[in-house]
């Protein structure tokens, strides 16, 4: 008899509680086609929700044992959740969704079926998003520009919704980095993968909680955690601007020089507040990182995981108090 192979669901959350039920209803639905063939656990990363997310999970629990959640000390971010489900689940492979339906939970079959054949990675490749148009176009022209300095491989138009199988998670898992840029992390982890084109929906409870301010501090964050290109083209501008101040040099003994001294010293200290600015954004990453903070950290009193996900005198489960 063929041993089934255990598939991890990891969901972030955070103020989830109207986009939970219809959530679990139709992923429970699609799993009950593979369930002859697969066993499934299904772990939520409660990014500290202050709403009745943690409660709802916690009925899920008692009625469905497959349910679990891992609730984090504070809200960390999204990248930071999606790390601590990969870190705490036990699958051969293992698929991040969100709980809003934007991305579809249909598809998840699929996921597995390019598993099966062979990919160590198997992503949603999001051909079309219900938005503004000037976003989709900003979101591809980052990316685009993205994939072009980033000093290893990015997937276009890929997001967190994917499989990824076990070897890929240990590898994704296994940065130093205080920004985790899941994205960046399986261009560069490399292997097998594909990737099916998908619609993006339309969020089917609750608020969504992006902004521009905080896709634009992301966008940064990503650019920092996967490009030197800023510190590259800081040296560039460094060999035009060298040659620039010698010619002014020699040409002072002339007559007239000293009325391009105002543009000169213009340009100098543009240049040195660029390399100082882009120095100092790549200084404080190195300096994070040199403390060693977690990315995350677990309040287990509020997670309820299997036996085996974290030792401890909890017994089977971590329940909630």
């Amino acid at each position: 008899m063929t041993e089934r192979k255990l598939v991890s669901i990891i969901c972030p959350v955070f103020n989830e509680e109207k986009s939970l039920p219809i959530f679990y209803k139709r992923l429970k639905s699609t799993l009950s086609s593979l369930a002859s063939r697969y066993d499934f656990e299904l772990l939520f990363t409660n990014n500290r929700s202050t709403d009745d997310t943690l409660e709802i999970i916690s009925a899920l629990h008692q009625q469905d044992p497959m349910v679990q959640v891992l609730t984090l000390s504070r809200n960390f971010g999204y990248q930071a959740s999606v790390l601590a489900g990969l870190t705490h689940v036990h699958g051969e492979a293992m698929v991040v969704v969100d709980v809003d339906c934007e991305d579809p939970p249909e598809m998840i079959p699929q996921f597995i079926a390019g598993w099966e054949k062979g990919n160590d990675i198997v992503y949603g490749i999001r051909e079309k998003r219900i938005e503004f148009v000037v976003m989709q176009w900003m979101r591809k022209l980052y990316y685009r520009l993205l994939r072009l300095t980033a000093d290893s491989e990015i997937i276009l138009d890929m997001a967190e919704f994917a499989l990824v199988s076990a070897h890929v998670r240990d590898q994704m898992i296994n940065n130093n980095s205080t920004f985790p840029f899941l994205r960046t992390e399986v261009g560069y982890a490399g292997f097998e993968r594909t990737g099916i084109p998908y619609t993006r929906q339309v969020r089917v409870g609750g608020k969504t909680h992006y902004n521009l301010v905080g896709m634009t501090l992301f966008g940064i964050g990503g650019f920092l955690s996967s490009s030197t290109f800023l510190l590259r083209l800081s040296a560039v501008l460094g060999t035009l601007v060298l040659p620039l101040n010698l010619a002014f040099l020699i040409g002072s003994f002339w007559r007239g020089m000293d009325q391009l001294l105002p543009t000169l010293i213009v340009l100098d200290l543009s240049y040195v507040v660029f390399f100082v600015g882009i120095l100092s954004a790549y200084i404080a990453r190195i300096y994070k990182n040199g403390l060693k903070r977690p990315v995350f950290i677990v309040d287990w009193k509020k997670s309820i995981l299997q036996s085996g996900s974290n030792p401890g005198p909890a017994g089977h489960f971590r329940t909630p108090k």
